[in-house]
């Protein structure tokens, strides 16, 4: 980190929506007021990422991802419980996890803590930073609401993956973009290209 932005951590789990965790990085890779992003795809994730995008494997994942190498980006491992993101001592801005499956919110809400991204997301929560849960499934069960209502009264923000029609988006691209811009703009973000509603005059 070079002290001149923020710096966030992106986990990328194994619920669908791939596109919209790649959507997450571009902004933030783009975003002048990023310093850097700590990226950590769950081992889970890797499938969903082959199955929904045509990428396969963890080696050079990020580049697939952005299509370019990073400048600002990190990846790390699910299992190194021991990187910097770990502890509370080490300046982090917040966490985003896009999309959230199931497994990843129950570990998160119960402080399990048994992974790099629950562990992350604890320590996010335990010094009182943003952490967003972009949850994916549907329909929910008792189990998934109780989940979701324990995440938000330990702090974190219950983010679900719904995106709007109402700007009339072309493409998936464009339908995951501009609710990638929702999410930045929560956490102080907001993108130029982002989609407003206005009254009308």
């Amino acid at each position: 980190m070079d002290g001149t932005g923020l710096n966030l951590t992106v986990a990328l789990t194994g619920a669908s929506g791939a596109l919209f965790g790649r959507q997450m990085l571009a902004a933030l890779e783009a975003d002048a007021r990023v310093g850097k992003v700590h990226f950590l795809p769950s081992e889970n994730s890797l499938r969903v990422v082959a199955q929904e995008l045509g990428i396969a494997g963890r080696n050079n994942l990020l580049e697939k991802l952005l299509g370019c190498a990073p400048t600002k980006t990190v990846q790390l491992a699910e299992s190194d419980i021991g990187a910097s993101i770990a502890s509370g001592s080490y300046p982090s801005s917040g966490m985003i996890v896009l999309p959230c499956s199931m497994g990843t919110l129950a570990s998160i809400a119960n402080g399990l803590a048994d992974t790099l991204i629950a562990r992350a997301a604890d320590v996010t929560l335990k010094e009182r930073r943003p952490l967003i849960l972009c949850v994916r499934e549907t329909p929910f069960n008792r189990i998934h609401l109780r989940n979701m209502q324990l995440a938000a009264e330990a702090g974190a923000v219950i983010f679900p993956v719904i995106p709007a029609f109402y700007n009339r988006p072309v493409d998936s691209d464009e339908m995951a973009r501009q609710f990638v811009c929702r999410v930045l703009a929560h956490i102080g973000l907001p993108q130029s290209g982002a989609y407003v509603w206005r009254e009308d005059s």
